[in-house]
């Protein structure tokens, strides 16, 4: 009878840790899709935005945008949860600000509600993030 028990409780723990492992490869394997848009006032339709956007292994490069230019890039997160993309936007009117496009241990959760996508809307009075596309929330003022 203990034999039996020891077993069921192996096979227990064993199906237990076999889920644990699946869920956690399952939140490795999501893309989540970082966009940051462009909606700056217009001037003389010529770029108004300088945006670099980097992780610690991988420089996206700096782009240059017009108004309503959407920057759109996909990132894992990895097996220590650590990810992160930071983005240094500047202004052509002189303000330049420095923040957080992607943070694993912020993101995770609250980017899944649309379609696993971060949001981002930089704005006459600062950057703005949404999870939804329809609330917009000041996150970054300049």
């Amino acid at each position: 009878m203990a034999g039996l028990r020891k077993s069921i409780l192996a096979m227990l723990a064993i199906s237990l840790l076999a889920i644990a492992v699946s869920q956690e490869i399952d939140m490795l394997l999501i893309n989540y899709h970082i966009h940051i848009t462009n909606n700056l006032p217009l001037e003389n339709n010529v770029p108004t935005l300088l945006l670099h956007c980097r992780s610690k292994d991988d420089d996206l490069g700096e782009r240059a945008m017009y108004v309503g230019d959407d920057y759109k890039w996909d990132a894992k997160i990895n097996v220590r949860h650590t990810t992160l993309f930071s983005c240094n936007a500047q202004w052509t009117k002189g303000k330049q600000r420095h923040f957080d496009a992607f943070t694993a241990s912020r993101d995770e959760e609250r980017c899944q509600k649309y379609h696993n996508s971060c949001l981002w809307s930089v704005r006459s009075d600062g950057i703005y993030f949404s999870n939804d596309n329809s609330t917009w929330n000041n996150a970054y003022p300049w």
